[in-house]
């Protein structure tokens, strides 16, 4: 599997590619009231509105340096609470988003941890001397926020 790689607080972690729609430029976000701080807000992004993740302070508790190589990345997201829907857009902010590697270059893999609130915490790997974890996006909300984000269509009352 291919991992597009990124750094949070010094540490490297990765996203599945398939799950990445694209990769910006840090761009502004509006702020959403009354949400947690690794919520930046939203943006617009091709016409829809997108939630904005600040992987620092959901990582790390320390929002990122912004660089030139700090990135927004777009992924899908399917919310737990509505499973059958289409996926959602997200928006990752972190740094150094530049490379590109395989799963099956790894030297080792360890299993996820058990991490009670961290279910988003993946597998780590050890790929050419470097130790990555691989973030599991659609853990990355609670499902809370994510059911306040991405509400559930409702249906138009018949006429």
């Amino acid at each position: 599997m291919q991992l597009l790689t990124f750094t949070v607080a010094g540490q490297t972690y990765a996203i599945e590619s398939r799950r990445v729609v694209e990769v910006l430029p840090l761009v502004p976000a509006r702020p959403i009231p009354r949400t947690p701080d690794f919520v930046r807000g939203i943006f617009t992004y091709r016409g829809r509105l997108v939630p904005l993740i600040d992987l620092g302070l959901r990582l790390a508790d320390a929002a990122p340096v912004e660089r030139l190589s700090t990135r927004v990345i777009v992924v899908h997201y399917h919310p737990a609470a509505a499973p059958a829907s289409p996926p959602a857009l997200l928006g990752l902010v972190a740094e150094h988003v530049v490379s590109i590697c395989s799963s099956e270059q790894a030297d080792v893999v360890a299993p996820a941890f058990a991490i009670p609130d961290a279910g988003f915490l993946g597998r780590l790997l050890r790929i050419r001397g470097r130790t990555i974890q691989v973030i599991e996006a659609d853990q990355l909300l609670p499902a809370t926020l994510a059911a306040g984000l991405f509400p559930a269509p409702t249906a138009e009352p018949a006429s």
